[in-house]
Protein backbone atom coordinates (compact mmCIF):
# COMPACT_ATOMS: atom_id res chain seq x y z
CA UNK A 1 0.00 0.00 0.00
CA UNK A 2 3.24 2.41 0.99
CA UNK A 3 4.67 1.60 -2.72
CA UNK A 4 1.39 2.03 -4.23
CA UNK A 5 0.71 5.61 -2.47
CA UNK A 6 4.36 6.26 -3.12
CA UNK A 7 4.39 6.17 -7.02
CA UNK A 8 0.88 8.15 -7.10
CA UNK A 9 2.41 10.93 -5.33
CA UNK A 10 5.81 10.75 -7.66
CA UNK A 11 3.13 10.81 -10.83
CA UNK A 12 1.19 13.69 -9.53
CA UNK A 13 4.37 15.74 -8.87
CA UNK A 14 5.53 14.77 -12.13
CA UNK A 15 2.39 16.08 -13.52
CA UNK A 16 2.54 19.06 -11.50
CA UNK A 17 6.24 20.09 -12.39
CA UNK A 18 5.19 19.58 -16.33
CA UNK A 19 1.98 22.13 -16.45
CA UNK A 20 4.21 24.95 -14.67
CA UNK A 21 4.86 27.43 -17.11
CA UNK A 22 8.62 28.11 -17.81
CA UNK A 23 10.02 31.60 -17.63
CA UNK A 24 11.54 32.02 -20.96
CA UNK A 25 10.40 33.40 -24.13
CA UNK A 26 11.26 34.35 -27.38
CA UNK A 27 10.71 36.74 -29.91
CA UNK A 28 8.39 34.98 -32.57
CA UNK A 29 9.43 35.50 -36.22
CA UNK A 30 12.72 36.03 -38.18
CA UNK A 31 15.29 39.17 -37.94
CA UNK A 32 17.90 38.67 -40.84
CA UNK A 33 21.16 40.87 -41.50
CA UNK A 34 23.81 40.65 -44.08
CA UNK A 35 27.85 40.03 -43.69
CA UNK A 36 30.72 40.64 -45.69
CA UNK A 37 33.21 38.05 -45.91
CA UNK A 38 36.06 38.24 -48.40
CA UNK A 39 34.31 40.85 -50.69
CA UNK A 40 31.38 37.93 -50.15
CA UNK A 41 27.33 39.35 -48.75
CA UNK A 42 25.78 36.57 -46.95
CA UNK A 43 22.10 37.11 -45.82
CA UNK A 44 22.19 35.42 -42.02
CA UNK A 45 18.90 34.97 -40.03
CA UNK A 46 17.92 34.45 -36.04
CA UNK A 47 15.13 32.45 -35.92
CA UNK A 48 12.79 32.99 -33.19
CA UNK A 49 15.48 34.58 -30.97
CA UNK A 50 15.34 35.02 -27.26
CA UNK A 51 13.82 37.88 -25.67
CA UNK A 52 15.70 39.96 -23.41
CA UNK A 53 19.11 38.51 -24.19
CA UNK A 54 22.35 39.83 -26.16
CA UNK A 55 23.19 37.96 -29.01
CA UNK A 56 26.24 38.96 -30.72
CA UNK A 57 25.84 38.18 -34.63
CA UNK A 58 26.87 35.64 -36.06
CA UNK A 59 29.81 36.48 -38.91
CA UNK A 60 30.38 40.00 -37.30
CA UNK A 61 31.24 39.79 -33.62
CA UNK A 62 34.99 39.48 -34.02
CA UNK A 63 35.86 43.88 -33.42
CA UNK A 64 38.45 43.92 -35.88
CA UNK A 65 36.25 42.16 -38.82
CA UNK A 66 33.20 44.04 -41.06
CA UNK A 67 30.40 44.56 -39.25
CA UNK A 68 26.54 43.54 -40.14
CA UNK A 69 24.34 45.43 -42.15
CA UNK A 70 20.92 45.81 -43.67
CA UNK A 71 18.88 44.56 -40.65
CA UNK A 72 15.23 43.68 -40.84
CA UNK A 73 13.47 42.79 -38.01
CA UNK A 74 10.39 40.29 -39.38
CA UNK A 75 9.53 39.52 -35.37
CA UNK A 76 6.79 40.67 -33.06
CA UNK A 77 9.16 42.35 -30.56
CA UNK A 78 11.33 45.51 -31.15
CA UNK A 79 14.90 44.83 -31.89
CA UNK A 80 17.65 47.42 -30.46
CA UNK A 81 20.81 46.75 -32.72
CA UNK A 82 24.17 48.04 -31.36
CA UNK A 83 27.33 49.23 -33.39
CA UNK A 84 29.60 47.40 -30.75
CA UNK A 85 29.53 43.39 -29.51
CA UNK A 86 27.67 42.55 -26.06
CA UNK A 87 24.96 45.45 -26.94
CA UNK A 88 27.29 48.27 -26.27
CA UNK A 89 27.84 51.01 -28.52
CA UNK A 90 25.31 53.31 -30.23
CA UNK A 91 22.25 51.62 -31.06
CA UNK A 92 18.94 52.17 -33.34
CA UNK A 93 15.69 50.55 -32.59
CA UNK A 94 13.43 48.41 -35.67
CA UNK A 95 10.14 48.15 -34.91
CA UNK A 96 8.33 45.01 -35.09
CA UNK A 97 6.72 43.25 -37.98
CA UNK A 98 8.92 44.94 -41.02
CA UNK A 99 10.93 47.46 -39.66
CA UNK A 100 14.38 47.49 -41.34
CA UNK A 101 17.57 50.16 -41.76
CA UNK A 102 20.05 49.96 -45.06
CA UNK A 103 23.22 49.15 -45.43
CA UNK A 104 24.48 52.28 -44.12
CA UNK A 105 23.68 50.83 -40.33
CA UNK A 106 26.22 48.67 -39.17
CA UNK A 107 25.90 46.31 -36.24
CA UNK A 108 27.00 43.98 -33.99
CA UNK A 109 24.79 42.56 -31.53
CA UNK A 110 20.82 42.89 -30.98
CA UNK A 111 18.56 42.28 -28.19
CA UNK A 112 14.72 41.64 -28.47
CA UNK A 113 12.31 43.23 -26.34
Amino acid sequence: MRLRNSIAAAVGALALVLTLPTSAQAAGGRFTYITHDAGYAQERALVDPPSGECINLKGAEDPNGPPADSPRNDTDATATVFTGTDCDGDYYSLRPFGGRASDKLKLRSVVFS
